[in-house]
């Protein structure tokens, strides 16, 4: 089993910055695929950023080089940076997990939102 532990969400006035990690404990996998997903009511899930374990980085369309995800596989540890933040980013925010293509696991996710 894996544990997925967020940390980082809060509130901050548009143009601001958060920094949102991501903890990971448990089994490890040798390939594997981390990222940061975001979902807001009515809407689907959708992907902010993500990265795997050869360190290729895929972002949403709509970051725009707002944001950085990096990944510690040593420490297990996955950040994602976040600046010049928008009310739009407003969002809960879910840490994922996808190991040796079978594996896929969520975080119970963290309340991001950015006022105007």
């Amino acid at each position: 089993q894996v544990q997925l532990v967020e940390s980082g969400g809060g509130s901050v006035e548009s143009g601001g910055s958060l920094r949102l990690s991501c903890a990971r404990s448990g089994r490890t996998f040798a390939m594997y695929v981390t990222g940061w997903y975001r979902q807001t009511p009515g809407k689907q899930r959708e992907l902010v950023a993500d990265i795997d374990h050869l360190g290729t980085i895929k972002y949403g369309d709509f970051v725009k080089g707002r944001f950085t995800i990096s990944d510690n596989n040593a420490k297990k540890l996955m950040d994602l940076q976040m600046n010049n933040l928008k009310p739009e980013d407003t969002a809960v925010y879910y840490c994922n997990l996808r190991g040796d293509k079978w594996y896929d696991y969520w975080g119970q996710g963290t309340q991001v939102t950015v006022s105007s």
